[in-house]
């Protein structure tokens, strides 16, 4: 087969999704509860979860750090073996600050790596009967910038956070005929809120709510180019629009603290059938649930957790084995798995955390967390090699294994 596509979406990050192609969480004490944050407070952290629960600050409280994000992908083609993808390590910042104006007030400011997904498979051997995956490579980075202004007043907090993201997409590949496609690196910013709201029950009980908007992101000549080759030999009636719309969110959560002991419960729910783009690569709208435990012991922090969100990738119905000139249009489901599967396998599933934490001073804290998904496999049937001579196309089963880990560390400083 000749390479059919070779997308480059060419940004700082590897591949770095999770549910779907958000990060499990955005900052280190809510990733080692398993990405729990909408109930209980993780006070500068809370400005990019539930922005309400800041209000725990005391004074002035600044956190900075990052993720070292290390995904295990390989897939294969047809009968091919499977190949790995070298995007197999990225580094992700974060800071946050947060500060009480007075009793009632509270400012936070955040700006995080949020989002993105890739796989590189440049490297990958190729031979006549074998597409070497086609070369692919992928890459989305997205980054948010948040400022949240909270309210609290005795038992209830509210905030609003705007949200300036910053998007870099690229896309270039190699169609049939052997040429090369692409117009460089397109980039945007876009712009949403989050909303956040909590009540405390004084009994060691607080409920959260947030629900954050869709962002809008065009990416010019990208999706509409990558995808024209396949209009082109009937494969899609048409190219897709250069919008890739971050979803809308929401979710609820609740906390319990007990003596030294902190539980937390988050549910959301991640819109992506409703997003531009990816409701055109058929996702589906993620259901995520997180289970968080910390445990304090004098000056140290012991945390646990567990989320688990179905795949959003669903396969789309596909077309016989051997597809000839003139029935192309059977071949379009086998071409949107072909995308989702190698380019974008936001395939994982289960996330399993381990995270702690240590008080110098009262000032002066570190926080660390451990985060592993174990592999998953998905197989889709998708289009599998191309005859140049006669012009028709091959369908088959293709897979790819997916697992990730990543390490989180974190230091804090607190002004009273």
């Amino acid at each position: 087969m000749k390479k059919i596509v070779s997308m480059s979406l060419l940004a700082v990050t590897a591949l770095m999704a999770t549910n779907g192609d958000h990060l499990l969480a955005v900052g280190t004490k809510s990733r080692g509860m398993g990405g729990a944050g909408i109930g209980i407070s993780h006070c500068a952290e809370s400005t990019l979860q539930n922005p309400a629960l800041i209000t725990c600050t005391k004074g002035t409280s600044i956190s900075f750090g990052g993720v070292v994000f290390m995904p295990d992908v390989s897939a294969k083609m047809g009968m091919a073996p499977y190949k790995s993808s070298d995007a197999d390590m990225s580094v992700i910042p974060g800071v946050a600050i947060s500060h009480k104006i007075d009793d009632n007030w509270f400012l936070g400011i955040g700006m995080w790596g949020t989002a993105g997904m890739g796989v590189d498979y440049r490297d990958a051997a190729q031979t006549p009967q074998d597409s070497g995956n086609m070369h692919m490579v992928s890459n989305l980075q997205l980054m948010q910038f948040g400022v949240s202004l909270a309210y609290t007043d005795t038992d209830f907090g509210v905030a609003i956070t705007p949200i300036m993201q910053y998007g870099s997409l690229d896309i270039n590949f190699q169609g049939f005929d052997g040429s090369n496609v692409g117009d460089g690196v397109a980039q945007d910013f876009g712009y949403g809120y989050n909303l956040g709201a909590y009540y405390d029950f004084k009994n060691g009980v607080t409920v959260g709510a947030v629900y954050k908007s869709k962002i809008d992101m065009e990416y010019k000549n990208q999706l509409s180019r990558a995808t024209k080759p396949f209009v082109d030999f009937g494969i899609f009636p048409a190219a897709m629009g250069d919008h890739l719309e971050q979803p809308a969110e929401m979710g609820v959560g609740i906390g319990y603290k007990y003596l030294d002991h902190t539980f937390a419960v988050d549910y959301k729910q991640i819109l992506w059938s409703d997003a531009k783009g990816y409701k055109d690569f058929g996702w589906d709208d993620q259901d995520v649930i997180s289970l968080g435990y910390q445990l304090k012991v004098e000056d140290w922090k012991f945390r646990l957790g567990y989320s688990h969100a179905d795949n959003p990738v669903t396969e789309a119905q596909s077309g016989p084995a051997m597809i000839n000139p003139g029935s192309y249009a059977q071949a379009g489901g086998n071409a949107l798995n072909l995308f989702n599967l190698l380019g974008f396998p936001a395939t994982v599933e289960d996330h399993y955390t381990i995270g702690g934490g240590y008080e110098f001073t009262k000032n002066f804290y570190v926080d660390f967390a451990y985060v592993y998904a174990p592999e998953t496999t998905t197989t889709m049937k998708t289009i599998t090699g191309f005859n140049a001579q006669n012009g028709q196309l091959y369908t088959g089963d293709s897979s790819v294994k997916h697992s990730q880990s990543s390490l989180s560390f974190q230091l804090s400083y607190r002004f009273y």
